[in-house]
């Protein structure tokens, strides 16, 4: 029957200690044993004491064709211990790595996890960099909007302003030209009463010229109706005169009528321009 080396667990929760024994390979872990060999310790912080073999005992069931475990097999190297088992296990485990890179698999858990975890960190700085991408764009787009807003904001209160002064403005113009306007007129007023005033002759001189005036055109009027009356006389007995030389001359009539015509315009003419100078003569005499 084959004998195996393998760890028998002892202690308590939380305080593991192991035996190394030999024992027979279809016995279990808690079963009969056939020989101690010695103890591990993992939580002793010793080296030295940590592991406790007989090396006699342990070379003879190796020599006996013993078979360790895997855990047993890594103690004893550790412990300087050499045996075929463990090169023959490295040789195969080698040849199995070898294929299974070759088929491009991994092949113990060690390299699967560190396969998982280089594939887990380089999804996470995918996502970290996607997300500090987001982060910037949605900052950029916050800070532009926040600058539209602003800029939005100060044109918008620029233009208030310069609407208020434009108002002010025109306001200030307006009462400005109001006041002068009054001013203007009060000082025309006391320029007009100081005038006033000052010269009450001239005032009544003023007076007295437009009565003269007056007085000049009450007198002529009736000089000239009477010049008007003699002229219309004058021409109603020539007028008489022509109608029986007409009876008996139609011809000459149509001849002589409008030389009378003229003559008797150019009288009327000359008399109102006597008339008009003698008003121009008597204005100025006075």
């Amino acid at each position: 029957m084959a004998v195996k080396l393998r760890l028998t667990r002892m202690g308590r929760r939380h305080r593991p200690f192991f035996r190394i024994n030999a024992v027979e390979s279809r016995t279990p872990r808690d079963g009969k044993i056939l020989e101690k060999l010695g103890h591990y310790d993992p939580i002793e912080k010793d080296p030295a004491r940590q592991v406790v073999l007989n090396r006699e005992r342990v070379e003879y069931w190796l020599g006996k064709g013993a078979i360790p475990s895997d855990t047993v097999s890594q103690i004893l190297l550790r412990q300087g211990i050499k045996h075929k088992y463990a090169e023959v296990k490295t040789a195969r485990r080698a040849r199995a790595r070898a294929v299974a890179r070759a088929k491009g698999k991994l092949f113990t858990k060690i390299e699967r996890i560190t396969a998982e975890k280089a594939a887990k960190a380089i999804d996470e700085e995918a996502e970290a960099k996607a997300k500090a991408e987001a982060e910037a764009k949605a900052e950029a787009e916050a800070d532009a909007k926040i600058r539209a807003e602003a800029k939005e904001k100060a044109e918008a209160q620029a233009k208030t302003e310069a609407e208020a002064e434009e108002k002010a403005e025109a306001t200030q113009a307006v009462v400005r030209k109001d006041s002068i306007g009054e001013e203007k007129a009060k000082a025309e007023a006391a320029e007009e009463k100081a005038e006033a005033e000052a010269r009450p002759e001239a005032k009544e001189e003023v007076v007295e010229e437009a009565k003269a005036e007056a007085e000049t055109k009450i007198e002529e009027k009736p000089k000239v109706e009477a010049v008007v009356e003699q002229e219309a006389a004058a021409e109603a007995e020539k007028k008489a005169k022509a109608k029986p030389e007409a009876k008996a001359k139609p011809k000459e009539k149509a001849k002589v009528k409008p030389e009378e015509k003229t003559k008797a315009k150019a009288k009327t003419r000359t008399k109102k321009k006597t008339a008009s100078s003698k008003k121009t003569d008597k204005s100025d005499e006075n």
